[in-house]
């Protein structure tokens, strides 16, 4: 075997130079959240003004017409449906950094729920899940109130399931900015 020889203990130690990163290359044409060479990267917000912004978005939750009355009534065994539902939707929206990637961490002013229940045919009832973000930033809210409206839905599905094991949670999308 080889012995190695031990470093000198004497020698100075030699300063590492950090490098400066280097610049981010531009976006890909259109897309924002994409460099040049298709890599995701978070958007620059720093150089926009802060302006008042609000995002409306909706799911709809369908459900039999018996599992609505029981929500209505609040007699679902877990609990009051819509107050969890509102709950879990208003703590969504303002962790929706936590999820979504590239989402700016924004000072949420407001996260509103609202639930409208109308008969959808055969049986069933569409509950429209309404959500509502707001606050002063320099980008907009639309995932926050996105991600509060199918959060929202997604705990209605999961505290009526023991009744209702064939609601569908659907048509999560932004309806105004």
């Amino acid at each position: 075997m080889k012995k190695r020889a031990a470093k000198s203990a004497t020698k100075s130690p030699t300063r590492s130079r950090a490098k400066a990163p280097a610049k981010t290359p531009p976006p890909a044409a259109g897309l924002s959240h994409l460099d040049a060479h298709g890599n995701a990267r978070m958007v620059d917000i720093g150089g926009k003004p802060e302006t008042q912004r609000e995002a409306v978005a909706e799911a709809t939750v369908v459900m039999d017409e018996a599992t609505w009355a029981l929500v209505a009534a609040k007699e679902i065994p877990k609990g009051d449906v819509l107050s969890a539902a509102r709950l879990a939707g208003i703590m969504a929206g303002k962790r929706t950094p936590d999820v979504i990637p590239l989402c700016h961490p924004l000072l949420l002013s407001q996260v509103d729920l609202t639930f409208q229940a109308a008969p959808d045919g055969d049986g069933k009832t569409a509950l429209r899940i309404l959500a509502v973000a707001r606050c002063i930033g320099q980008t907009g809210v639309e995932m926050e109130a996105m991600t509060a409206a199918a959060v929202a839905g997604l705990t209605v599905y999961d505290m009526c399931k023991a009744v209702d094991r064939w609601m569908t949670v659907r048509d999560v999308r932004l309806l105004a900015k």
